[in-house]
C-alpha cells in the first residue's frame, strides 16, 4: 500500500473468500484513480476472479496491469461488455464520466462497482436511481475510508455491539495531500471533479449516515474556500458541512488539502469522532502522530472502561466478501442502494449550497 497518496491509496488484506474459485468473475473499467487496486484487491482476497481490464489510455492499462498480471487487456469497453461470464465491473474513470459508465454497465445486465464520488450532479443521480430501478442492477460505491480501514469497521461492530450507546454525533475530518504535480488537468476543473464537498467529501457523509443509522438527512451549512490555491481557480482546498439527520443525530465534516509535508507515512491525519449516549469512539485511521504506532487506531471510553486498540491487520474489510454475495444472491448487506445513493445526494447537496468563504464570491 502507498500511503503517502490518497490517489495510491489500495489496502492489501487478508485472503478471506467467500466463493469457490471462477464463482464469481468481474472486470475492471476506466482505471484513471488509483483507488481501483484497492477496490480489486478486496474483491480479490474475498475470491472473486478478475479476467479484463481496459482504459482508453493506454498508461493507464499498463499501469494497472503491472500490478495484476494476469489481468486479460481488453481491446475495448464492448468487449468486456458483452462477455456474458463478468457479473460486476468495477471503474474508478474521471470522476464526472463515473455516471455514464455505470449507466452502459447497467444496460449490459452487469452490476457496477465505483469509486467514489459515485456521481457529481443531481440530474446524474436521478439517471443512476431510474436505472437501478429498472434493471435491478447495482450501482455499488467504493466509500473507502470506511469499508477499507480497519478501525471504520470495528468501530461500526462496536457500535452494533452497543459499546457507546445510541451515536447522537459523528465528527468527520478528512484531510488529504494534494500533490498537484500527480493531478491531471481535469482535477482542477469543478464540474469535472465535482467540487471538494462532493468529491472526498463524500466519504465523510457515508460514514455520518452509517454510524448514525440515519436513512436521511439535511445540509443545515456548508462553506467551501480557496485559501491558497490561486493558480487553481476552480478547485476547492477546504470545505465543512453541518447535518441534520432524521433520526435526531447530527454531523459534520471537514475536508482539506492542507496536509503538511512533516506528516510522514499517511497522506492525510484522518480521524473520526463518534458520540453516543454511554460513550466515545475516536478513530485515527492512517498514523497516530508522535508515535511510532502504525494505522489502525482506535480510542474507546465509556460507562466501564478506557482504552486504546490497535486493529491493523487484525479486523479485515468484510464489505468486498458481502459485496460478493449480494451480486450472487440480489441482497443488500455490504450496502443497501439507498444509503449509497443517499450520501452521494447530500453531498452534491453540500457543494451545491456552499458559502464560498474565500475568495469572497463577486
Amino acid at each position: 500500500m502507498q500511503e503517502m497518496h490518497g490517489m495510491r491509496y489500495a489496502p492489501v488484506g487478508r485472503s478471506a473468500p467467500v466463493v469457490e474459485p471462477g464463482a464469481f468473475t468481474f472486470a475492471a473499467v476506466g482505471l484513471y484513480h488509483g483507488h481501483i487496486r484497492g477496490m480489486c484487491n478486496g474483491l480479490i482476497e474475498a475470491g472473486a476472479r478478475l479476467k479484463w481490464a481496459y482504459d482508453p489510455n493506454p498508461a493507464y492499462l499498463d499501469d494497472f496491469c503491472k500490478q495484476f498480471p494476469n489481468v486479460q487487456r481488453a481491446r475495448s469497453e464492448d468487449e468486456v461488455l458483452s462477455d456474458p461470464s463478468v457479473r460486476l465491473i468495477a471503474g474508478a474513470d474521471e470522476t464526472h464520466l463515473r455516471c455514464a459508465l455505470g449507466l452502459r454497465v447497467i444496460d449490459a445486465g452487469k452490476d457496477y462497482f465505483t469509486d467514489k464520488a459515485p456521481l457529481i450532479s443531481l440530474e446524474q443521480l436521478e439517471a443512476a436511481r431510474a436505472a437501478c430501478a429498472r434493471t435491478g442492477r447495482k450501482y455499488a460505491v467504493y466509500y473507502s475510508e470506511r469499508v477499507h480501514v480497519e478501525t471504520a469497521v470495528f468501530a461500526g461492530q462496536l457500535i452494533a455491539d452497543g459499546a457507546i450507546g445510541r451515536v447522537l454525533q459523528v465528527i468527520a475530518l478528512g484531510p488529504h495531500n494534494l500533490s498537484p504535480a500527480m493531478r491531471p488537468k481535469w482535477f482542477f476543473e469543478k464540474a469535472k471533479y465535482g467540487g471538494i464537498l462532493c468529491d472526498i467529501g463524500s466519504h465523510n457523509v457515508e460514514q455520518i449516515l452509517y454510524y448514525t443509522g440515519a436513512k436521511d438527512g439535511t445540509v443545515v451549512s456548508s462553506q467551501i474556500a480557496n485559501y491558497n490555491h490561486p493558480e487553481y481557480p476552480e478547485l476547492d482546498d477546504f470545505g465543512d458541512a453541518t447535518l441534520a439527520l432524521d433520526n435526531g443525530a447530527t454531523g459534520y465534516f471537514r475536508v482539506d488539502w492542507f496536509t503538511p509535508a512533516g506528516l510522514k507515512r499517511a497522506f492525510g491525519d484522518g480521524r473520526v469522532f463518534i458520540l453516543g449516549t454511554d460513550g466515545y469512539i475516536e478513530q485515527r485511521k492512517y498514523i497516530n502522530i508522535g508515535t511510532e504506532d502504525g494505522p489502525g487506531q482506535l480510542y474507546l471510553v465509556n460507562q466501564d472502561q478506557q482504552v486504546h486498540y490497535d486493529v491493523h491487520n487484525k479486523v479485515g474489510y468484510p464489505f468486498f466478501g458481502q459485496l460478493i454475495l449480494d451480486c450472487l444472491n440480489r441482497t443488500e448487506n455490504a450496502m443497501t442502494q439507498d444509503h449509497a445513493f443517499k450520501a452521494a445526494e447530500l453531498s452534491i447537496k453540500a457543494q451545491m449550497q456552499a458559502t464560498t468563504l474565500y475568495p469572497k464570491e463577486s
